[in-house]
C-alpha cells in the first residue's frame, strides 16, 4: 500500500549530502528575523490574561484565568528566569535566541513580568472581583463583618487554624527561618511589653488550609474571607504579652527546575529522590510582596534572602492568586462556560441492540482519529487499553506514559494485564517536570505488579504518546496502535485539545515493534515506514518537507505549509520557513505559546501569517501538514518546534493517510484561520493582537464551540440514518 512506502528515500538515515541549503540561505535573511523566546512566552500569558479581562467571559472562568496567569508565572520564574541565572552564575552563560546577553535578558524580563504583575492584581482588585460580587459572591474583609460574623471568624479561628500555625521568632538566639518556594507567608514586627525592643517574626500560611474561608450567606450572597486576612486578625491571640505593631504578606520564588547527571547516576530513581530533595532548597528568584510593606520589614527580607530590589515583585491585593482556582468548587453554572458533553467516537458506539463496542473491530475495519476533549477519552483510549488488559487474545501491551496519575485507570489497567499473564511493557519518563515524584510512586506501583518497567533513555526524555497492543486472531499476531498528541491522562483528557489515531496497520505495528525495542535497549532505530522519530530523523524529515513545498513553489505547483504547534522557537525550521515564504509558499502557523517565527516581514516572511488560540480548552495538539502538489501528507504527533523536542526527546509523528481523516484536519484548520474565527494575529513588530468581534461589535466565532457543535452534528447525523 502508498502509506508504508518511505516518505522520501534516506528519510531517516545519514545519506543527507543532498541536502545542504541551510548555510546557503542563511547568509540572505536578516540577522533580526527572531523575537525573544522569553518575552514570548510572557506576551503569552498576556494573552491568558486577556481572557481574564474579557467581560463577556463567565465570572468564574475569568477568575480561573487569573489562576492560571499566577500559576503559569510560578512556572516560569522556576524554570526559564531560574536557569538565565543558574547560567550566569555558573559562567555557562550564552546569548540567547536573539543575541541578548543574560544579564540583558534577565531585565528586559524583569521589566515585562513587573508590568504584567501588576496588571494582573489591577484585573482582579478593579475587574474581576467585582463582576463576582455583583453575580452573589463576595470576598470580605474583617471590617465589614457584623458581630456575629466576628464571632463565626473567631471560632473558626481556634478550632481550625491555630492549632496548626507555627509562628517563629527570629533574634540572637533564633536564625531566619528557611522560607519554603512559593509559600504564603506573613512577615510581623512585634514590641515586647516589658522590654520595649522589637521583633520580628514569621508565619507561613499552611497551604493545607483552605484559601478561602466561607461565611454564611447573607441574603443568598455567598461569602469568602481569605486565611491570610483570617490569621492577620487573630494575630494577637498568637503572640500574647506582646503588641503586634504591623504585619504584611510576601511570597518567595525559588530555583525548582531539576538537573540531574544521568550518566553518573547507576539508579536514575534515586539520583532523581535527592534532586528533589535539593530543589526545596534552592536559591530564591523571586520575590512578591504587597504594596503597604514597610522599609523595614523589606530591607531584613531582601538581607536574609539573599535577593536583590529588581527582583522585587509590590503588588496590590492579595498575593499568590493561584488560590482563585479554589472558587472552583462553587455550584454556580449560571457563571461558568456553558457545559460540553463529550461523545463517543462514532467507531466506538455500542451497536444498534446497545452490544458492546468491538474496539478492536472498529479498528481493524479502518483507522480511527479521535479528538478530545470533545469526543471522549474514556470510551476511545481508555477503553481500549482496558480492553486489551482483559481480551484472553491479547498477549502484550507496551505504552509510554509521561504524565499521568497514580489512580489513574490507564494505570490500573496495565497492572490488570500484568496480574492476568501478559506482558506489559511501561516506559515511564519518570523526568516529567514537576511530576517527578508522583510518576517515582506510581512506576514502583507498576513493577510491584510484573510490569516491565524502564525509564527510557540517558540524555533523553520520551515525550512520544504510544501504545502498542499484540492480539493473536486466528493462530497470527495482529498489531493495534494508538499515537497521539496528549498525555494518557484521564483528568487532564477533559481539558486538554488533542489528537489519537488508531490503526491496525501492519507497517505502524513493525514501527512500534523496532522503537518499543530500541526504547527498552540501547539505541533509536534509524529508520520508520509511517512515523517521523525524534531526536535522529524528525527534524531532517520536517526540513525536506518545508524544502519540497519551497521547490514546487518554485516550479509553479501547489505549495502550503500548515503547522499547529505548542511553541515555534527552534532556529532551522524557522528559517526553513521564511526560504518557503520568499518562494511563494503560503505557510500558516497555529501556536499556542511561545512564537519567535517573525511574520509578515517584508522580504522575509510576507506569505506566513501566525495564530494563537486560547480558550476554556488548552489547545494542546500538533499537526503538520504540507500540500504536495495537490497530495496532501499530513503527521500528527508530541513534537513542537523546540531544541529539546527535536534534539533531546523521543517524539514520535504519525502520518494520517484516510480521506476523511484529512479532510477533518484541513477543515479544522480553515476554521481557524478564518478572519471571522476569535483569535490571537501576530505582527512583524512581535505583538500579539486579539480579533474577538468584527466590525458591527458581534463575538467571532470561537473554535471550541464549533468544534464540539460539528463533532455532535456527526453524531446525531449516524442516529438519524
Amino acid at each position: 500500500m502508498i502509506e508504508n512506502e518511505p516518505l522520501d528515500a534516506g528519510l531517516g538515515g545519514d545519506d543527507d549530502d543532498d541536502f545542504d541549503v541551510t548555510e546557503e540561505f542563511d547568509a540572505q535573511l536578516p540577522e533580526q528575523r527572531y523575537l525573544d523566546r522569553e518575552l514570548s512566552w510572557l506576551a503569552f500569558n498576556q494573552r491568558v490574561l486577556e481572557l481574564a479581562e474579557d467581560p463577556a467571559v463567565p465570572a468564574l472562568e475569568r477568575a480561573n484565568f487569573l489562576a492560571i496567569f499566577a500559576s503559569n508565572l510560578d512556572e516560569f520564574f522556576m524554570v526559564r528566569v531560574a536557569g538565565l541565572k543558574r547560567r550566569i552564575l555558573t559562567g555557562l552563560a550564552v546569548p540567547t535566541n536573539v543575541g541578548r546577553a543574560p544579564a540583558d535578558a534577565l531585565a528586559d524580563i524583569s521589566t515585562e513580568a513587573h508590568r504584567l504583575q501588576l496588571r494582573h492584581a489591577d484585573v482582579w482588585m478593579n475587574e474581576v472581583r467585582p463582576a463576582l460580587a455583583e453575580s452573589g459572591i463576595e470576598l470580605v474583609k474583617y471590617d465589614s463583618l457584623s458581630d456575629d460574623d466576628k464571632t463565626t471568624i473567631y471560632d473558626y479561628f481556634h478550632a481550625q487554624v491555630f492549632p496548626v500555625l507555627m509562628p517563629l521568632a527570629v533574634d540572637p538566639a533564633h536564625p531566619f527561618p528557611y522560607i519554603s518556594g512559593l509559600s504564603l507567608n506573613l512577615a510581623i514586627r512585634i514590641r515586647n511589653a516589658r522590654t520595649g525592643r522589637q521583633e520580628f517574626a514569621r508565619l507561613k500560611v499552611p497551604a493545607m488550609l483552605p484559601r478561602f474561608v466561607p461565611l454564611p450567606s447573607l441574603d443568598g450572597r455567598l461569602r469568602y474571607m481569605s486565611m491570610e486576612d483570617v490569621i492577620s486578625t487573630h494575630l494577637d491571640d498568637l503572640f500574647p504579652g506582646m503588641e503586634v505593631l504591623d504585619h504584611h504578606a510576601f511570597r518567595l520564588t525559588r530555583n525548582e527546575d531539576v538537573v540531574i547527571e544521568e550518566d553518573e547516576s547507576e539508579n536514575l530513581i534515586q539520583a532523581l529522590e535527592a534532586e528533589l530533595l535539593r530543589r526545596r532548597f534552592g536559591p530564591p528568584i523571586r520575590l512578591e510582596i504587597t504594596d503597604d510593606m514597610d522599609d523595614v520589614t523589606l530591607d531584613l527580607l531582601l538581607k536574609e534572602l539573599e535577593i536583590t530590589a529588581q527582583e522585587v515583585y509590590r503588588l496590590t491585593g492579595p498575593l499568590d492568586l493561584r488560590g482563585l482556582f479554589d472558587l472552583g468548587r462553587i455550584d454556580r453554572p449560571d457563571l461558568r462556560y456553558k457545559p460540553h458533553v463529550p461523545t463517543t467516537h462514532l467507531a466506538f458506539q455500542p451497536g444498534d441492540n446497545n452490544e458492546r463496542p468491538d474496539i478492536f473491530g472498529a479498528i481493524r475495519k479502518n483507522d480511527v482519529l479521535v479528538h478530545h476533549p470533545y469526543e471522549s477519552f474514556a470510551t476511545s483510549v481508555q477503553a481500549f487499553l482496558e480492553h486489551a488488559a482483559k481480551d484472553p487474545h491479547v498477549l502484550a501491551i507496551k505504552q509510554t506514559l509521561y504524565r499521568t496519575s497514580g489512580d489513574s485507570p490507564i494505570v490500573e489497567a496495565l497492572i490488570n494485564a500484568a496480574e492476568a499473564g501478559k506482558q506489559v511493557l511501561a516506559l515511564v519518563e519518570i523526568k516529567a517536570r514537576f511530576d517527578e515524584a508522583a510518576n517515582i510512586v506510581w512506576a514502583r506501583k507498576l513493577e510491584k505488579a510484573g510490569v516491565h518497567v524502564v525509564y527510557g533513555l540517558v540524555g533523553l526524555k520520551t515525550h512520544c504518546k504510544l501504545a502498542h497492543v499484540i492480539r493473536e486472531e486466528n493462530g497470527v499476531l495482529r498489531s493495534y496502535s494508538h499515537i497521539g498528541t496528549g498525555n494518557y491522562n484521564p483528568k487532564t483528557s477533559r481539558i486538554y485539545e488533542d489528537f489519537g489515531l488508531f490503526t491496525a496497520d501492519d507497517q505502524v505495528g513493525r514501527d512500534l515493534t523496532r522503537l518499543f525495542n530500541e526504547l527498552s535497549g540501547y539505541a533509536i532505530e534509524k529508520k520508520f515506514k509511517r512515523l517521523l522519530v525524534a531526536p535522529l530523523h524528525l527534524r531532517k524529515g520536517l526540513l525536506r518537507l518545508i524544502e519540497k513545498e519551497r521547490q514546487n513553489a518554485l516550479a509553479g505547483k501547489k505549495a502550503r505549509v500548515r503547522i499547529k504547534v505548542n511553541s515555534m522557537v527552534d532556529e532551522q525550521i524557522i528559517d526553513a520557513l521564511y526560504r518557503a515564504s520568499q518562494a511563494g509558499v503560503s505557510v500558516e502557523v497555529w501556536v499556542r505559546g511561545i512564537c519567535s517565527l517573525r511574520p509578515g516581514v517584508e522580504g522575509m516572511s510576507e506569505k506566513i501569517i501566525v495564530r494563537s488560540i486560547l480558550g476554556r480548552y488548552l489547545e494542546h495538539s500538533r499537526i503538520f501538514s504540507f500540500e504536495n502538489d495537490g497530495d496532501p501528507i499530513t503527521y500528527i504527533g508530541s513534537a513542537d518546534m523546540m531544541h529539546r523536542n527535536l534534539d533531546r526527546r523521543v517524539e514520535a509523528l504519525v502520518k494520517v493517510v484516510a480521506p476523511a481523516h484529512l479532510k477533518e484536519l484541513r477543515d479544522l484548520f480553515d476554521l481557524a484561520m478564518s478572519d471571522g474565527t476569535s483569535s490571537w494575529h501576530l505582527g512583524a513588530d512581535g505583538e500579539w493582537v486579539r480579533h474577538s468581534l468584527d466590525a458591527e461589535g458581534k463575538a467571532l466565532v470561537d473554535i471550541q464551540d464549533r468544534t464540539m457543535t460539528n463533532v455532535q452534528r456527526r453524531r446525531r447525523a449516524r442516529a438519524v440514518r
